[in-house]
């Protein structure tokens, strides 16, 4: 009894681990190798499988999902001799797990090394600044470089890129000199544009300035000369006017030579007023001019000796007389105004004679022997004027 109980648990264990044995689940995105008797059999596909227990093995499970693999830094020499650390990034993807088993033994460290060589052939044809600058380029040639090799492993490179490209410490302390002169000197430059830009505008804000300047005096002088002509041509008109007036006046009045003698008798005493006149010489003939001054007069032609005819006043709008000046005041009447000339012409030829003997009281001059100096003539008062 006790040894069919140890054969029936025998038995029951081992129909455990055959079952275990020939049940295999496989992972969503993962290949299984199964090998029999070392040999290459199949490859399990993701979920259960059943194998042969005893005769069947999984060797190998292959991730078919892209994987990124990154590479620790390596030296590189450029072609101006300058050591430069690169570390890089691989994104690739198993295509035939099979022959990724089979065909290498590691494929990750076989990427590796493959990178590492042709990323030193890559820059070491370029200098330092063109492994700086031309990341895309690299990356492109070290991808197509990869691709080719690892297609025979039934591995596919998607992209590589490169992490970092750091120079030596000098050559960095040199390049950030570099760069700092190079924003130092954008700055410069800026701000000189930036001065030139407003001198410009300066210049031009006074330059129209300038110009509306001119334009406004130009324009003010060209107003004020206009002005200055109207206001001389208003002048003109004025005094034409007023000759014209006072030409139609006299001949209206129709002038004679006692008003000639009048007028010039009025103005002696003028002529001897002035605060320069200092001395003023009448001669003594002056009443025998006095007295010849009509016939004098009477040679201008044009003239009459006697105004004839009455006197008419020259007609106005408005009907009225004009009123005559006598120096003195207004007056209306014609009778009234003869008298005053009169009594104007007696004072004149007075105010002669008185400067005459005055003169020769100055000059001491004695008159000649045997002869006796004649006195002035009384003036003669002139006829009123006929009107």
């Amino acid at each position: 009894m006790t040894a069919f109980l140890v054969v029936l648990a025998v038995v029951a264990l081992l129909v455990i681990v055959t079952l275990i044995k020939s049940v295999r689940v496989v992972q969503q995105q993962t290949v299984g190798i199964v090998e029999r008797f070392g040999k290459f059999k199949t490859g399990l596909q993701p979920g259960l499988n059943l194998l042969t227990p005893f005769v069947d093995k999984v060797r190998y499970t292959i991730d078919m999902r892209e994987q990124v693999v990154a590479f620790p830094p390596q030296g590189v020499i450029t072609e101006d001799n300058l050591m430069v650390s690169i570390d890089s990034v691989i994104y690739f993807q198993v295509n035939d797990p099979v022959r990724a088993t089979y065909e290498i033994s590691n494929y990750i460290q076989a990427i590796e090394q493959l990178t590492m060589t042709t990323l030193r052939n890559i820059i070491g044809g370029m200098d330092l600044e063109q492994t700086l600058t031309s990341r895309e380029e690299i990356n492109e040639k070290l991808r197509y470089v990869l691709d080719e090799a690892t297609g025979k492993w039934g591995i596919r490179v998607n992209r590589v890129e490169l992490r970092s490209i750091d120079p030596p410490p000098s050559i960095q302390d040199s390049m950030e000199k570099q760069m700092r002169a190079d924003r130092d000197k954008r700055a410069a430059i800026l701000t000189a544009e930036g001065m030139r830009q407003s001198a410009v505008l300066s210049a031009e804000g006074q330059k129209q300035s300038a110009i509306l300047t001119a334009q406004g005096d130009k324009e003010s002088r060209i107003l004020r000369a206009q002005a200055e002509r109207e206001a001389r041509i208003l002048k003109a008109q004025g005094e034409a006017q007023a000759i014209t007036t006072v030409f139609n006046a006299i001949h209206a009045g129709k002038p004679d030579q006692g008003l000639l003698a009048y007028q010039y008798l009025q103005m002696l005493p003028s002529i001897a007023q002035g605060d320069a006149n200092k001395l003023w010489i009448v001669p003594s003939e002056i009443g025998d001019a006095l007295k010849g001054l009509g016939s004098a007069v009477g040679q201008v032609a044009g003239i009459p000796q006697k105004a004839e005819g009455s006197w008419e006043a020259p007609s106005l709008a408005n009907g009225e007389v004009p009123a005559i000046d006598t120096g003195a005041e207004v007056v209306s009447t014609p009778d009234a105004a003869v008298a005053e000339a009169d009594h104007a012409v007696a004072e004149a030829i007075a105010a002669a004679q008185n400067a005459a003997v005055s003169s020769r009281s100055q000059q001491q001059v004695p008159p000649s022997v045997g002869q006796t100096p004649e006195p002035p003539a009384p003036p003669s008062a002139e006829p009123p004027l006929e009107r």
